[in-house]
Order: C-alpha cells, then structure tokens, then sequence
C-alpha cells in the first residue's frame, strides 16, 4: 500500500470506521488532467460507520472531504465515496 494512502487511512480513523478500503483508480487516469504519475491521484473510497447515522449524502461526504482536505486537490485529485452506515448496503 501506498504510504499516501496509509495517511489518510490514518486521518479518517476520526471516524470510527467498522470498514474501509481505498481503491487506487490512478492508472485508468494516466494522461488525464490530475493524474501527476506520483502516487494515488484518483481513489474510491468505500467506507462504513455507525457515524453516518441520521446524515444524508452530502453531509457524509463533507464529513470526509474535511477530513482529507490538506490532501486535496493534490496529491488527491478525484475522489470517489461511498459512505455507508453498518445496517445499509
């Protein structure tokens, strides 16, 4: 694993994931504006926890992106997330 992506593993553990896992989508980018060549740059993000609760998507998304804002839009360019709570699928 990347130690970029290590980081930000570390970073979201705030949120007391039950589940997590980074897809590194970086290579199917290559050529495309963000795609810097040096690490992950485009990244799925699937990601379970009872913090979620109650909050609809775009909240649960600011939730991570305030997270992981002094990463983007560098080294993270595009990020993708699916934020679920343990009862949803």
């Amino acid at each position: 694993m990347h130690p970029d992506i290590d980081r930000y593993l570390t970073a979201l553990a705030k949120l007391q994931p039950i589940a997590i896992e980074f897809i590194d989508d970086s290579s199917d980018h290559a050529g495309h504006s963000g795609h810097h060549g040096e690490g992950p740059s485009h990244l799925t993000l699937n990601i379970t926890s009872d913090v979620f609760g109650g909050l609809n998507r775009v909240s649960r998304h600011r939730l991570v992106y305030d997270i992981l804002k002094d990463w983007m839009p560098n080294p993270i360019h595009a990020l993708v997330i699916n934020a679920k709570t343990p009862t949803e699928k």
